[in-house]
């Protein structure tokens, strides 16, 4: 090989229609709401939602996607924040615990039935539960006991308030039957 070849700059090329690598503009859809922010494409959605939308309901706990304390809800479906980079979440609806825990000035049922069973203790996991099991009931309305322990598997909470919590989501269940809640 020549070393005039070696002593030569590489020419970094950008491919067409790709972002970055400095900030760009987006525009992400939270708690039914447009929202401009400019983001790294690098950046999590936890992080844009945390650090530069002040939406703090999801925590950064595992940052690995296996404890579920960054739930939020990607078009109903719950997922980890801080796996989904926030420059992909473009043209999805988000919806964090602060979208729907208060509804009508009321506490959401589920937000309620956690209160009534203290199915929390430091509350760092709470706001991923509340997400993971509003989700859960909207599309299992009428659960037993053992459908909430394995519908909420995704979520972990170090304190050992699992009895509380599947009792507020059975709780939960029957406010919402018949009802229209958010």
């Amino acid at each position: 090989m020549a070393p005039a070849l070696l002593e030569q700059p590489a020419q970094a090329q950008t491919p067409a229609g790709v972002l970055g690598p400095g900030a760009v503009p987006v525009t992400l859809t939270i708690n039914g709401k447009p929202m401009k922010v400019s983001v790294e494409p690098r950046e999590t959605l936890l992080d844009v939602l945390r650090n530069k939308l002040d939406l703090t309901g999801a925590k950064r706990v595992c940052d690995r996607g296996t404890c579920g304390a960054c739930s939020v809800l990607v078009n109903g479906k719950v997922m980890y924040a801080c796996t989904i980079l926030a420059i992909d979440a473009q043209g999805k609806q988000i919806t964090t615990v602060e979208g729907f825990a208060l509804s009508g000035g009321r506490p959401h049922p589920v937000v309620q039935a956690f209160v009534n069973h203290d199915a929390q203790q430091c509350g760092y996991c709470t706001p991923g539960f509340v997400v993971a099991a509003k989700a859960f009931l909207d599309s299992n309305p009428n659960p037993t006991y053992e459908q909430v322990k394995d519908g909420l598997g995704g979520n972990l909470c170090r304190c050992g308030t699992y009895i509380g919590i599947r009792q507020a989501v059975l709780e939960a269940a029957k406010t919402m039957k018949g009802g229209s809640n958010a």
